[in-house]
């Protein structure tokens, strides 16, 4: 049966968090790595729209409309968590309390540039909350598929806006985990089925690589 490549990228997203993080999920595929914490890791998760403490989506027969995550999807809240106005939720990401931030990309580049928010010829809201977040996170990962309808999205230099400079620390795809350095792209696992040569075809940037690379979801 074919991996799910959303699955497998939450899945290995969710490794890198730790006991008592503050960690904000961006929409789309980073909300799943919610799903996949491990019991004995305690994670409060943070919606820029003003939240600490979010729990898993509701049933559908207790919904309310009024508690809705930054992208507008249901959500629930545990014990102990708690809502608050925009600017708290600003300070708190700001004032870098965000122990990581996990949001999808449109490109990111060797030197860590980010650029997710806007399609030249498309209609777009803005970039929303992630300029302040991948500034205030102490730690920005990029959780994305590797490439789009065959195109590169790991590049030597974006070539769409930028959200931010130089933020991204780490780049998790359903083929690999790449970590952003001074020196550039270094290839630190391959994903379930990838081979070396299949993620090097697929990134349009230049990898260091290290003799021994080690596997992830397997």
């Amino acid at each position: 049966m074919a991996l799910d490549a959303k699955v497998v990228i939450a899945r290995r997203v969710a490794e890198e968090l730790k006991d008592g993080d503050v960690v904000n999920l961006g929409i789309g595929l980073p909300t799943l790595v919610a799903n996949y914490i491990p019991e004995d890791v305690d994670v409060t998760f943070q919606s820029e729209n003003g939240f600490l403490g979010l729990g898993p989506a509701p049933a559908a027969d207790k919904i309310d409309m009024e508690l809705v995550n930054a992208g507008g999807q249901p959500v629930t809240i545990l014990p102990g968590g708690c809502y608050f106005d925009s600017c708290t939720s600003f300070g708190i990401i700001r004032g870098s309390h965000v122990d990581a931030t996990v949001l999808g990309a449109l490109q990111v580049d060797e030197k860590g540039n980010l650029a997710n928010w806007k399609i030249p010829g498309k209609m777009v809201p803005g970039m929303g909350g992630a300029m302040d977040l991948v500034v205030g996170a102490k730690n920005v990962i990029v959780a994305m598929q590797h490439t789009q309808k065959g195109e590169h999205k790991i590049l030597d230099k974006c070539t769409l806006p930028l959200t931010a400079k130089e933020q991204v620390n780490l780049i998790i795809t359903e083929m690999a985990v790449i970590e952003v350095t001074k020196e550039g792209l270094v290839l630190k696992e391959l994903g379930p089925e990838a081979t070396v040569e299949e993620v090097v075809a697929a990134t349009g940037a230049k990898l260091i690589i290290p003799e021994d690379i080690k596997r992830f979801g397997v």
